[in-house]
């Protein structure tokens, strides 16, 4: 058992998702499908070392909004992308205006019944 553990610890992993009018580019070591309907689960998000002599800004804030998390539920139709890579880059939020990101299509719902 103590091989398969360390072997999942080598999967790293670099999600996008839409979150409040911006794009979340995070790296986690764990993401799968929730047991609550609809939702993507991560855990074990990955940042740079703080020791580093420059810290960028933006990843830094995503440390602190994510500090003290253990995991989090994104709805399935806010994630935009999924990769497997193989080590860790910057976190970072990016404006979703102006990208191109293209979000899932969603049907349009009918009008009330309102004729021409």
């Amino acid at each position: 058992m103590e091989g398969i553990v360390a072997d999942s610890q080598k999967h790293i992993y670099r999600i996008y998702f839409h979150s409040q009018g911006q794009v979340y580019e995070v790296y986690a070591r764990s993401i799968y499908q929730s047991d609550l309907y609809g939702f993507v689960e991560i855990e074990d998000y990955i940042f740079g070392e703080k020791s580093q002599m420059v810290i960028d800004p933006g990843e830094d804030k995503l440390r602190t909004e994510f500090s003290g998390v253990q995991r989090s539920f994104i709805p399935m139709h806010a994630v935009l992308r999924i990769d497997e890579v193989e080590k860790e880059g910057v976190a970072k939020i990016m404006d979703s205006s102006g990208q191109n990101v293209t979000p899932f299509p969603m049907p349009v719902p009918k009008g009330g019944g309102k004729s021409p």
